[in-house]
């Protein structure tokens, strides 16, 4: 049986080849909504999660009060870079939608403003945890469908883009 291995890059700097971490090693309990106490090898910690970016496999987390942020490479990341594909394939986008259901908590973008890959677009409340809804192109904003402070459900249209 073969373990998948991982590298996570740590605020940038320090970078850890993983393999999946097996649940006997690893002793989580959560503790409220986002917040866990974590036991592995004897040491303990407090982990409070700030943000899940499934789709850059991005997580923000504040480990014991000290902001983190963690990037995670699976085996496809890795092999891709490796060929040197790696740079960013360019595609125009007609809408960013909700990946969840959530409460709208910001809007960083105006009509008429251009965007492009990465830049964060939406602030979603989901489950008591801010989620950071970022351009998965680029294009222009056309129109702002929602509004700050009212729900949305899963699919639903935030932005327009042309």
């Amino acid at each position: 049986m073969q373990t998948e291995k991982y590298i996570a890059t740590i605020n940038e700097k320090a970078t850890l080849q993983l393999t999946a971490v097996v649940a006997s090693e690893l002793d989580a309990v959560q503790t409220d909504k986002g917040h866990f106490h974590v036991l592995h090898n004897g040491k303990s910690y407090l982990a409070e999660v700030i943000s899940v970016d499934k789709q850059s496999k991005e997580v923000r987390l504040k480990l014991n009060g000290k902001p983190q942020t963690i990037k995670l490479q699976d085996g496809y990341d890795q092999l891709v870079e490796k060929m040197g594909l790696s740079a960013n394939i360019v595609h125009k986008i007609s809408a960013i939608k909700a990946p969840m259901p959530g409460l709208v908590l910001s809007i960083l973008v105006e009509p008429g403003q251009e965007v492009v890959h990465g830049e964060p677009m939406v602030i979603l409340e989901a489950m008591k945890m801010e989620n950071i809804i970022k351009s998965p192109g680029e294009g222009t904003v056309k129109r702002i469908v929602v509004a700050k402070g009212k729900p949305v459900e899963k699919g639903e249209v935030l932005i327009e883009m042309v």
